[in-house]
């Protein structure tokens, strides 16, 4: 049987990250690199530094006065807050080519976004410092799912029938015997991209995996509210919370519903940025 590894090691075979993702990490970690070293390196690719300056003038951020330039968006952003967009970008477009009929691609991206948003609401709300890696990895917090249909498509279809008695995670411990999380984080570490980022999505279900921080805790409590929140033909009510999740965040049942009033608001907008089929191309 497969490893989580062996599908993350053909799928960074296959899906590969914009070389852009690699370059600013490099600058990031050399001392002697300038803001605009990193602004340069965005500039040479059109499409990604459109998309920086549509996330940076978007509802995200509802920044005061325009921002016209990759190197204002760096500097009110943060570098390190630009590199986490550059990931989540570029995560997206390197799946940008899946074309199946296996699973509805835009309801994935949807949930996706709703995790993102959830995670970024939480961030901000418990004060966690650059909030952006938390978004990125709710937004990337089933990629593993995406790399199943590539190279394991039956087992993927046997996955996304879900319903009211069978959970997401239930199907996948049962056709794949291990977790698109498992998959996923293992896929982002091989692509060098910082645990911060990995580490909440391999821990993000709560029945199997013991948090290790507010950063695991923030994933978990947004994982299963955005399956709720997209899901809710199977799952209303909040089916899948358990209430033990709010708790250790210090959240009552009242600050939920404004985190998914927020997220509803903001989801449109926002899945607009981020789905693939959306994507400028130069």
């Amino acid at each position: 049987m497969m490893k989580a590894i062996d599908y993350a090691t053909q799928a960074s075979d296959v899906f590969v990250l914009p070389d852009a993702v690699v370059r600013i990490r490099a600058l990031i970690d050399d001392e002697a690199a300038s803001m605009m070293d990193i602004a340069e390196v965005v500039q040479y690719d059109p499409a990604l530094a459109t998309q920086i300056l549509k996330i940076a003038n978007s509802a995200l951020y509802k920044f005061p006065n325009q921002i016209d330039s990759i190197a204002k968006a760096i500097q009110v952003i943060g570098t390190n807050s630009m590199y986490d967009l550059v990931v989540g970008y570029g995560v997206a477009k390197a799946f940008g080519a899946i074309d199946t009929d296996i699973i509805d691609l835009d309801k994935f991206w949807e949930q996706s976004v709703c995790c993102a948003l959830l995670c970024k609401y939480f961030a901000e709300r418990r004060g966690t410092t650059e909030s952006e890696r938390l978004f990125v990895a709710g937004l990337l917090h089933n990629i593993g799912e995406l790399v199943t249909v590539q190279f394991d498509p039956e087992v993927a279809r046997k996955c996304a029938h879900f319903n009211e008695q069978h959970t997401p995670l239930s199907l996948q411990l049962e056709h794949l015997g291990m977790t698109y999380a498992d998959i996923g984080a293992a896929l982002i570490r091989l692509w060098g991209i910082p645990n911060a980022i990995a580490t909440p999505i391999e821990h993000q279900h709560f029945s199997i995996s013991e948090a290790q921080n507010d950063d695991d805790r923030i994933m978990q409590l947004s994982y299963v509210l955005a399956l709720d929140n997209v899901n809710s033909e199977y799952y209303s009510g909040n089916a899948n919370l358990d209430m033990r999740l709010c708790d250790v965040l210090e959240l009552e049942h009242s600050d939920l519903q404004s985190a998914l009033s927020y997220t509803n608001l903001q989801s449109l907008s926002v899945f607009a940025l981020f789905n693939p089929s959306g994507f400028a191309v130069y």
